[in-house]
């Protein structure tokens, strides 16, 4: 399967059984719902995925089930990231092993590097096979920044560089790297509510969130800002902003998988040292999700 980097692609949550395994045979069928309505790929193993908590075997074990669920229909992207650089070259190799078709390229977890360190890190997770690259730069999270001049120093290194997830939350960073390469890159919006500006600045591609709990919702959002649609996707974009700014907190996992239990199509289950959320906090949260939910628009995604 060829890669192509466009469309609305989940970055899928975890699921966790109630002895706190992974959850294989739900993770398989929400795999296989979202691309049902409309998403284009799926990215596993990112931050909200839970990849920092997946040890090596859940983290194989995860790719496996996605590619295995979603068959030939789209790629599967594996979200790469670890300590260390010898890790997630191992895990890039595993990747391309279990049959994912491109790597999204974060940078290490906990180490804040120099340019020089990080983007020697980089290279060696695009050097170790020949999967199609995506650049993964989230400052706000990993707390390194990887900036436009910057990513066409990498593109012009590597060959297999194809998109850059953008979630620095400033959407002047996607015409920002637009202009210095044209069309030569896929970006994708990587926050999700920056994802009708981003389109606006020349995005492709999103990298979303709360599609695990609204997939018809979120696809409908991109194909009508895609099509210049610009007032039929704000009727969509002023619904859906207060649930998409779930995704850009710091309780963004909790909060996502609060609305998928609610949505009827998972679990708020997280894995320590996460924990689910209580009190004031969880009934402010589905105060907002219940209030989206109720007021969902009638959508026709297609015609």
């Amino acid at each position: 399967m060829e890669m192509t980097w466009r469309g609305v692609m989940p970055a899928i949550t975890t699921p966790f059984t109630d002895t706190g395994s992974v959850d294989h045979e739900f993770l398989g069928r929400h795999a296989s719902w979202m691309i049902e309505q409309g998403c284009t790929g799926l990215v596993a193993l990112g931050s909200l995925g839970e990849g920092a908590t997946l040890t090596s075997e859940e983290k194989r074990d995860v790719l496996t089930t996605c590619v295995s669920a979603v068959g030939s229909r789209v790629p599967v992207v594996a979200g790469i990231s670890a300590l260390g650089t010898e890790e997630a070259v191992a895990l890039s190799r595993d990747a391309e092993s279990l049959g994912c078709v491109g790597l999204m390229v974060l940078p290490p977890y906990v180490y804040k590097g120099t340019w020089d360190e990080m983007r020697s890190h980089f290279s060696a997770v695009m050097n170790a096979t020949d999967l199609s690259c995506m650049l993964y730069n989230n400052p706000v999270a990993y707390g390194t920044d990887v900036y436009p001049d910057q990513v066409v120093e990498l593109a012009d290194m590597h060959k297999n560089l194809h998109a850059v997830k953008e979630s620095s939350t400033d959407v002047r960073r996607i015409s920002g790297i637009r202009a210095l390469t044209g069309d030569r890159l896929a970006l994708f919006v990587g926050v999700d509510d920056a994802i009708y500006e981003g389109i606006a600045v020349g995005a492709v591609g999103w990298i979303a969130g709360l599609v695990n709990a609204f997939p018809k919702e979120s696809v409908a959002l991109y194909d009508r800002c895609m099509a210049g649609d610009w007032v039929g996707a704000f009727d969509i974009y002023r619904w859906f902003l207060p649930l998409l700014r779930l995704d850009t907190v710091a309780k963004f996992v909790q909060l996502i998988k609060l609305a998928q239990q609610e949505a009827g199509m998972g679990s708020e289950r997280v894995r320590a040292p996460r924990m689910a959320l209580v009190g004031r906090e969880r009934e402010d949260a589905l105060d907002v999700i219940r209030h989206g939910m109720k007021h969902r628009p009638a959508l026709c995604i297609k015609g």
